[in-house]
Parts: C-alpha cells; structure tokens; sequence
C-alpha cells in the first residue's frame, strides 16, 4: 500500500515541534512514534511507512530539546516532554479517519517511559516499549540533563513497586496490549528495569515480551536495528489484522531474538 509523508507542526506551549505525518490511501488506527533521549524522529521514520503500509495512519515527531529544538537540551524537563507527547498524540487522534479507540504509541527508552505516563492521561489500545527507562518521580521538573546518572544507575538496578513510581503505576492501569523489547546488552536500561515494567502490567490484555540477543541499548549494529524492525512491524501486523477481524492476542510471549554478538558502544 502506498504511503504519503506529511510534514507538519505541532503547537506545544508558546513553542512548535516538527512531525511527520505519514498515512496511507485508507487507515483505521493511529501510531505515534516517541524517540528517545538524544534521539530524533528520523529513527523512527522507515518504520512508521512499513507500519502505515499496513493501513494506519502513523505519527513520528521531535521532542523538544531535539533536532530544531536542540538549543532547549539542557534546560528540558520530562513535564516539557510529556506535554510534547500529548500535543503529538492530539494531532495524531484528530487526523480525518483515525479510530481514537483503536490508538498504538511506540517509544524507545525516554520515548518509552514517557508512552507509559501518556496511556494514563490519553486512551491509548496498544503500547510498544523498546528498552524503557524508568526515572525517579521526586525530580520530575528538574531538567532531563541534569539528573543524576550515577543515583539514575543505582535506581534502575533495583525494585521499585508500581505504586511507587508513576510510569508504573500507568502500566498497572493499563489494559491493553503490550510489547516489550529488551536488548541482551544494555547498560542503561538493565534488566531489573524491564522485570519492574513486566511485573506492573498485570491487567494487560497481552503482553509479548522479546530479547535482541547480544544488542546493546542504542542499537547500534545494523543487524539488530532490523532485527526491532521485524519484531515491531510483525506485532503491529498482528495487532492492527486483530481489531480488524474484533479479537486480538490474548496471551503471554516470551522469545529471545538471536542475532550477532558483536558489540558497539551503547548510546543513550
């Protein structure tokens, strides 16, 4: 199916972030596409046209304190962001021929962190999480540069209850369908973080749990890129065909994605 790319501006406070809108001939459900920290929308761009192929229509967008915005990188503070993403999902839930019940938001680390919060301020069907970050709520307006990443570390490698963190008591709320991606590898979302993310969503409709073997947190061999790229496209395929038809995944996965044990450095 063929796909049209859009650019747009999305009004966000006194400020505009840049969008890209991409849609198909026909959609029924939505995409929003939230990158990471120090990221940009272009990582998410390839796969937001094989997802709209599919017949949705598809959002990607930058962050503030990104791309054109970058300026704003040291001063930007997760209420910045968060209010990013819900001028995004807005946008993208207002689009002519977007079903708002049937809505999916896809975020990388930050980008997945923030997509917990926004499912419980936003109806929100499925969530896609690549190695999601999680972040203590006390700071929540001190600027995102300026956290502690020494106290972040010690953090992320314990428990922490859903109760007592706000990204997790959303994922407690949520009952839809989940995916989470994990990299093998990571040493900035280890993987006491992604057992905390896995035990919250205990009122999930799904939950479909996969690991990039030997992947790093950034991604950054080509290999394992297109590795995410067929996990996420494969569930959204399944996802999207399942609405369509009135049902949808109802179970449990877990599966670990073989791929070259070669590493780079992570990015964050």
């Amino acid at each position: 199916m063929a796909t049209r790319d859009e650019g747009i501006d999305i009004a966000v406070d006194d400020q505009r972030i840049a969008g890209t809108l991409v849609t198909p001939a026909a959609a029924i459900p939505g995409f929003l596409f939230i990158h990471g920290w120090s990221g940009s929308q272009e990582q998410y761009l390839a796969r937001a046209r094989e997802i709209a192929a599919l017949g949705c229509v598809c959002l990607t967008f930058d962050l503030r304190g990104h791309a054109r915005t970058d300026s704003q990188f040291e001063t930007v503070t997760r209420e910045d962001n968060l209010r990013d993403v819900i001028a995004a999902y807005d946008v993208l839930a207002g689009q002519q021929g977007v079903d708002p019940d049937n809505i999916a938001v896809v975020g990388s680390s930050y980008g997945g962190y923030l997509a917990t919060i926004l499912s419980s301020l936003r109806p929100v069907r499925w969530l896609a999480l690549r190695v999601p970050a999680l972040y203590k709520d006390e700071d929540w307006h001190v600027p995102k540069r300026r956290l502690d990443r020494d106290e972040l570390a010690t953090y992320r490698r314990g428990e922490v209850r859903a109760s007592e963190n706000r990204a997790l008591k959303a994922c407690a709320a949520f009952a839809g369908d989940v995916l989470i991606v994990q990299s093998e590898h990571d040493d900035i979302v280890p993987h006491p973080v992604i057992i905390n993310y896995r035990k919250a969503f205990e009122r999930a409709r799904s939950l479909t749990y996969r690991m990039i073997e030997g992947a790093d947190h950034g991604l950054t061999d080509e290999a394992w890129q297109e590795a995410y790229t067929s996990l996420l496209v494969t569930w959204a395929a399944e996802m999207v065909l399942g609405a369509r038809e009135g049902g949808g995944a109802s179970a449990v996965h877990t599966h670990r994605q073989p791929m070259p044990r070669r590493r780079k450095p992570s990015q964050a």
